[in-house]
């Protein structure tokens, strides 16, 4: 049986996961073009497999009804944006993906971030770099009033983080568990309290099917707490990016920082914006996380195969 394994840099972090492909006697092919393929090129390399591996490439319905042997797609991370769902039921082909993978780590990450701009960390290292000694003075995380938006498995994890910091968490979802947000000391709150009152704002949302839908702009930022700190590790869609950058001009956002784009690689103006921190989508992107879902993603699939 043949695999295609498309992230380009599945296997770095350790060779367990091609190990046990090879125990249970599938013969696989790794994307030999090491950065994200193109739909095309994913039914090159794959046409006759049996399983996918995959990464964010797009597999659309047009995208799966070429393949003829395809019986599972098995999505190194969580999200399952870039997969169309409905179309490979209506093929029979099994999707699995790794949710409980990234979630640790994208919270340390948002955690890193949240930190970096609260002390100027990026900015004072551009000041050294460019031959200027100056500091610029910071605030505490602790006694911050943070909100967040999504309190999915990453929501609750970074809500448990800040709590330990010291911080104040208030949080809205469309469905909350109001049990657990009671017990963690997480105050459920209205769209509009979370948009005004935050004067830090994580973003964790569950990934959409449709993204264009657009729930953070010009209106919210408006809205938003004097000197509000923004972070964005959800989806790249759920924020206009134009009017974050409108935003951070006129000080209506004191930073931000983003992991996750419209679209990816970024090569947006935001670049040239001094009080925004950007990171190439590294949430899960830690090593001990990236091997933990390489493992659990090759199991899913053998699962799948009945292997």
């Amino acid at each position: 049986m043949k695999v295609l394994i498309t992230p380009s840099s599945f296997g770095e972090c350790g060779l367990e996961p091609f190990k046990l492909l090879e125990q249970n006697g599938i013969e696989y092919h790794i994307n030999p073009k090491k950065r994200r393929l193109t739909s095309e090129e994913v039914l090159d390399l794959g046409r006759d497999c049996v399983g996918i591996i995959a990464g964010l490439e797009t597999l659309d319905k047009n995208t799966l009804q070429q393949f003829s042997n395809l019986q599972v797609i098995s999505r190194l991370g969580s999200g399952l944006d870039n997969v169309d769902v409905a179309a490979a039921e209506e093929k029979d082909i099994v999707v699995r993906s790794t949710p409980f993978g990234p979630t640790r780590a994208v919270a340390e990450l948002t955690l890193g971030l949240v930190l970096s701009l609260l002390r100027n960390v990026v900015e004072a290292d551009r000041n050294i770099r460019a031959g200027v000694w100056q500091k610029h003075i910071g605030q505490l995380l602790q006694g911050r009033k943070v909100g967040i938006l999504g309190l999915g498995r990453i929501g609750r994890e970074v809500a448990q983080l800040l709590i330990l910091m010291g911080c104040e968490v208030i949080a809205y979802d469309l469905m909350p568990d109001l049990e657990w947000a009671s017990r963690n000391n997480v105050e459920i709150v209205t769209w509009l309290d979370l948009m005004s009152d935050s004067e830090i704002l994580c973003i964790h949302i569950s990934s959409s099917s449709d993204k264009s839908v657009c729930i953070i702009g010009e209106d919210e930022f408006n809205m938003m707490h004097p000197d509000v700190l923004l972070i964005n590790m959800s989806r790249g869609g759920v924020m206009d990016e134009n009017a974050l950058e409108i935003a951070l001009q006129k000080g209506y956002v004191k930073g931000a920082a983003l992991d996750v784009f419209q679209d990816e690689p970024y090569r947006g103006s935001l670049i040239e914006v001094d009080n925004v921190i950007l990171t190439p989508h590294l949430g899960s992107y830690a090593k001990d996380a990236k091997l933990a879902m390489e493992i659990e993603a090759v199991k899913n699939l053998l699962e799948s195969l009945g292997t």
